[in-house]
């Protein structure tokens, strides 16, 4: 599945945007409870997310507020995964 209309699956987007090394452990962590999704927990792998979504990942030890800017088409390189969300804590 590619990014639609309604958005990109969540656990896809994290792997995209490089926060996690698999889809798998970006699943885990956001059905374990370590990821907001505008403000309300999110437990669905599955949720689609688009741009402007903002998201706070708990993971590795340290607490990430992102705002999405684009959804990616595949897992590129880090500069090209970085152009993917806005690190809010920057702002």
């Amino acid at each position: 599945m590619t990014a639609t209309a309604d958005g990109l699956r969540l656990d896809k987007w994290l792997f995209h945007a490089r926060l996690f090394k698999s889809r798998g452990l970006a699943a885990e962590r956001i059905e374990g409870g370590g990821i907001r999704l505008n403000g309300q927990p999110c437990r669905k792998a599955g949720r689609a997310v688009k741009p402007g979504d903002r998201l706070v990942v708990s993971a590795h030890g340290e607490v990430v507020s992102l705002r999405i800017l684009a959804l990616g088409d595949r897992r590129g390189p880090a500069s090209e995964a970085r152009a993917l969300y806005e690190d809010l804590a920057c702002d």
